[in-house]
């Protein structure tokens, strides 16, 4: 069996936004790029950690989509760092798809260093954006981007055991563009 060379990040990697979409994408599209984040971890116990890591946004699929990558620590730390209590060391990326249908977003979380995977449905809410779904467990889960300029944004990741009334802020990122 013969294997062409193809050169992926090219047919994954697009210039910009699908012009079809180009409004409605710009809801994560402002993103696109390097940032800096400062994130704190928040134990049901009250304990709190911090850590230094990086954000990068870029579009994808001809345009249609925003991935991203998450890490903690840094990718010039990461070589023997310690696991970051509460949280873990994240080298995730997130797909994020616009549906026209839903007039809202398809959000696929996958984080292979924690074992982690998330869906959840993203929508603007006044100036911030709110993603929320459900965990295979039943927890319920609340991502929201707030405090956005174009050069920062404030990220709260939420959790609420089922039958739980009361949201738990567990992740707290700082983000600051490169």
């Amino acid at each position: 069996m013969h294997a062409s060379h193809f050169d992926f990040p090219a047919v994954l990697h697009a210039q910009g936004p699908d012009p079809e979409r180009a409004e409605a994408l710009q809801t994560y599209g402002r993103f696109v790029g390097s940032w800096d984040a400062e994130i704190t971890a928040r134990g049901a116990d009250g304990a709190s950690h911090e850590a230094s890591g990086e954000i990068h946004f870029g579009w994808v699929l001809q345009g249609r989509a925003i991935q991203d990558v998450w890490m903690i620590p840094r990718l010039s730390e990461r070589n023997g760092a310690p696991a970051f209590p509460i949280a873990g060391n994240w080298y995730g990326t997130t797909i994020r798809v616009y549906d026209p249908t839903l007039a809202a977003w398809r959000i696929y979380w996958i984080n292979p260093a924690t074992n982690v995977f998330c869906q959840q449905i993203g929508r603007a809410a006044g100036l911030d954006i709110v993603q929320e779904g459900t965990t295979e467990t039943g927890m319920h889960t609340r991502w929201s981007f707030t405090k956005i300029t174009p050069n920062s944004f404030h990220w709260l990741g939420e959790v609420k055991p089922a039958g739980s009334a009361d949201w738990r802020l567990v992740t707290d990122v700082r983000a600051r563009r490169r």
